[in-house]
């Protein structure tokens, strides 16, 4: 049996190997911290996460892993990037294609899974991505400040 950091080992190692690009150590270190969370991460998050890597370093794997699908960024709500990881070979995939919450008392950001909602593109577009955030109060904070 495995172990969760086993498996999240293993996630990080296939999400670079489809990609093409080569395991750097710094590379498999953003991609764990990323599958071990339960919601995008900003830079400042991973940086938080990743005490033994810099900014400038995270950046530069981020770019890369962008650049490769291997991540999806998101504007969080208050103009924040967010980074989550890719989970299938397409882009366009509803694995990768959903919305997200944005809770303004807490400020984490909640990944919606199958929450697109279907928009008719006119003729000759081609969508790529989509950035759908919805703002408000998660249930957590709700019940702590009797909302």
């Amino acid at each position: 049996m495995h172990s969760p950091d086993n498996m999240i080992n293993e996630e990080a190692s296939r999400h670079l190997r489809a990609s093409g690009i080569a395991q750097t150590p710094n590379r498999v270190l953003v991609v764990r911290a990323l599958a071990r969370s339960y919601a995008p991460m900003s830079l400042a998050e991973l940086e938080d996460e990743l005490d033994s890597l810099d900014k400038s370093s995270i950046h530069r794997v981020l770019n890369v892993l962008l650049e490769h699908d291997v991540v999806h960024a998101i504007e969080d709500g208050r103009g924040i990037s967010k980074y989550e990881l890719c989970y299938s070979d397409n882009d366009l995939e509803d694995s990768d294609m959903h919305c997200h919450f944005y809770c303004n008392v807490c400020r984490r950001t909640f990944c919606i899974p199958h929450s697109v909602p279907k928009i008719a593109v006119p003729a000759n577009f081609t969508v790529t991505g989509i950035n759908y955030m919805l703002k408000g109060i998660c249930p957590d904070c709700a019940s702590k400040h009797s909302l």
